[in-house]
């Protein structure tokens, strides 16, 4: 048994496993199970109805969050020139065209988030392979292939997280730390939450949100109450 089983079986004693929790209480045993030496992650996983294997049943976008995330972002971008000194001035680790591809080529590269500006896509599309299981790559549609480098950098730095569907449906999301006030984790779940209706794509059928669970990185995970958690 792992280390930490006496302490999760504790933590499941305060919780009802056949039971949905209204947001506010979910949110208030959930940090009180977060005990680690560490600021726990407060994790939001959302079960959908949609088959993601389908072009018109993916879900993927990008949601701010109202109180960040609690996690420092590193950015790479790729751009040149006054592009380039926007994005360094907005915070950007690591700025560059070529020599930022090849170090990423390379694995020298440590980041979070890949925002480029499209004139910068003919080296950046070399990368695919790379980038691409990392779920880096930059892409229109979430605004990290973009003119706008300050606004894109300014957002990602700010707290503004992406989101994308899994194979089995499941939509994982970072909303927080353990750390954070109730009030703070409840306003960013709901807000990924609306995010998530907003992109209901056309091909999906039948209930769209089938289940809501919040969790903290070491905790338990509790069921959230559909209607409330789909606003």
């Amino acid at each position: 048994m792992a280390k930490h089983g006496k302490r999760i079986t504790a933590a499941r004693g305060n919780i009802d496993e056949l039971k949905s929790y209204d947001l506010g209480d979910a949110v208030k045993i959930v940090k009180g199970n977060a005990k680690a030496k560490f600021d726990e992650t407060i994790e939001l996983a959302v079960n959908l109805g949609v088959d993601p294997r389908h072009a018109d049943q993916m879900v993927r976008g990008t949601v701010a969050l109202p109180h960040g995330t609690g996690k420092s972002l590193r950015v790479a971008v790729f751009a040149r020139d006054a592009k380039a000194d926007e994005a360094r001035e907005a915070g950007a680790e690591l700025v560059g065209a070529e020599d930022l591809a090849e170090q990423i080529q390379k694995g020298e590269a440590n980041f979070d988030r890949c925002i480029a500006t499209p004139d910068m896509m003919a080296v950046v599309g070399r990368l695919g392979k790379v980038l691409g299981p990392r779920g880096l790559m930059p892409n229109p549609k979430l605004g990290t292939v973009t003119p706008d480098i300050k606004g894109a950098v300014t957002a990602a730095k700010a707290g503004q997280i992406e989101f994308r569907v899994e194979k089995a449906g499941i939509v994982h999301a970072g909303v927080g730390k353990a750390s954070f006030s109730e009030e703070a984790i409840a306003e960013n779940v709901s807000a990924v939450i609306d995010a998530l209706r907003k992109a209901k794509p056309s091909g999906a059928k039948g209930p769209y949100m089938k289940r809501v669970s919040l969790s903290s990185t070491m905790g338990p995970g509790i069921r959230l109450e559909i209607g409330e958690a789909v606003g």
